[in-house]
C-alpha cells in the first residue's frame, strides 16, 4: 500500500506515539489530520509537531465532539485512534474523568465514524495493562482479563467497543495491545506516561532516580518499531476484527534496565526502593508479551534493540530536551 495522497486521521496526534506516527505518514506523502485536545497533562506537546506545515491539519477538539470531528472523519481512508488518558494513578484519583476520556469519548467517536464513514480502516491503540498480574508468561491474547486499575477497565471497554462495531456493523477495526513504548517525544517531565521517561530525565541531568522493587521483568517497544506495527496492521486486511499484542525488545528486569540506561547515558544513577504502597496495589509484576500472532499475520519485526533505542532517545533529548521539561 502506498500512503501518497491518502487522507488519514490520527487522534492524539500531538502526543508521544501519535506524533511519531504523524511524522512517518507525512514523510510517506499522506495527508494527515490530527485531532487532539492539546492537554499537556495528558501528554500533548505542540513541539511534537513543530515545523510541520500542511499536509498536516490540526483539529483542537475532544474525539467525542461529533460536530468537530465529523468533517475530518468523512474523508478519511484510515483512522489511527490513539487519543486517551494513560496515567494509572490519575485514573484511580479521578475515575469519572478517566471514564469520560477513555470510554465515553471513544464510544461517541465510534458512533460519529459509523454514521459518517463506516468503511474507513481503523487501528485502535489499546494496552496490555488490563491483563492484570500475568497468570503465565509470555502473555498471549487468550490470557484472562483482570484489570488492576480504573484505567485498565476503561481501556478494555474502549477496545471492546471497537471490536463490537467490527462484528455488528462490519467496520474494519483492529486493536493493538501495547506494552512499554519509549523513544523520542515521550513525556519525560514526570512519570505520568511512562516511568522510563523520568529515568531518562535524571540520566541526562546526571541526577539519581528511584527503582521500585527492581526484579520485575518488562518488555519494551521502541517507538519507530511501534509505528511500523501500526502501519503493518493498517495494510493487512487479515488483521481486521482482531486484537494483537505488540512486544519488541527482549524482556529485562528493571534493575538491569537502570544499569543499561546509566551506562548508555554515561551519567546519572539510581537508588533501589521498596514499592510505594499505593503503587504496589496496581502493579502487575512481571510482563512479557507473546506477539507471535501479529508477527505471523503481518510479517512485522522490531528493528531496534533496547540499547539502540535508548541511544537514539538520549540523543533526541540532548538536542531538544528543553521542550519537554
Amino acid at each position: 500500500m502506498t500512503w501518497q495522497g491518502v487522507p488519514v486521521v490520527v487522534t492524539g496526534g500531538m502526543g508521544f506515539i501519535g506524533s511519531n506516527l504523524v511524522h512517518r505518514l507525512v514523510g510517506m506523502g499522506a495527508t494527515v489530520t490530527v485531532i487532539d485536545r492539546v492537554l499537556a497533562q495528558y501528554g500533548a506537546n505542540p513541539y511534537n509537531l513543530s515545523g510541520m506545515a500542511p499536509p498536516v491539519r490540526l483539529i483542537e477538539a475532544d474525539i467525542g465532539d461529533e460536530a468537530a470531528v465529523t468533517p475530518a472523519l468523512a474523508d478519511a481512508a484510515c483512522v489511527f485512534n490513539l487519543a486517551g488518558q494513560t496515567s494509572h494513578m490519575d485514573s484511580m484519583q479521578q475515575p469519572l474523568e478517566d471514564l469520560r476520556l477513555n470510554q465515553e469519548a471513544n464510544l461517541r467517536f465510534l458512533e460519529a465514524l459509523r454514521r459518517t464513514n463506516p468503511t474507513a480502516r481503523v487501528i485502535f491503540s489499546s494496552t496490555r495493562q488490563f491483563y492484570g498480574p500475568p497468570q503465565y508468561l509470555p502473555v498471549d491474547e487468550k490470557h484472562p482479563i483482570a484489570p488492576p486499575d480504573i484505567n485498565g477497565i476503561h481501556k478494555y471497554a474502549a477496545e471492546a467497543y471497537h471490536l463490537l462495531f467490527a462484528r455488528v456493523y462490519g467496520q474494519r477495526m483492529t486493536a493493538l495491545r501495547l506494552t512499554n513504548v519509549f523513544g523520542p517525544r515521550m513525556r519525560i517531565r514526570d512519570a505520568k506516561q511512562t516511568f522510563l521517561g523520568i529515568w531518562v530525565k535524571h540520566a541526562l541531568h546526571d541526577t539519581r532516580f528511584e527503582v521500585w522493587g527492581g526484579e520485575q521483568k518488562r518488555d519494551f517497544t521502541y517507538v519507530e518499531d511501534m509505528v511500523d506495527a501500526f502501519l503493518a496492521a493498517a495494510q493487512t486486511d487479515a488483521t481486521i476484527g482482531h486484537v494483537y499484542n505488540i512486544g519488541g525488545c527482549p524482556s529485562i528486569c528493571l534493575l538491569d534496565l537502570a544499569d543499561l540506561l546509566v551506562r548508555t547515558a554515561g551519567s546519572g544513577g539510581y537508588d533501589r526502593r521498596e514499592f510505594p504502597a499505593d503503587r504496589k496495589k496496581i502493579d502487575i509484576g512481571d510482563y512479557v508479551a507473546d506477539d507471535s500472532a501479529f508477527r505471523t499475520a503481518t510479517g512485522w519485526q522490531p528493528r531496534h534493540s533496547l540499547a539502540e533505542g535508548l541511544t537514539k532517545t538520549l540523543d533526541f533529548y540532548r538536542a531538544h530536551g528543553a521542550h519537554y521539561l
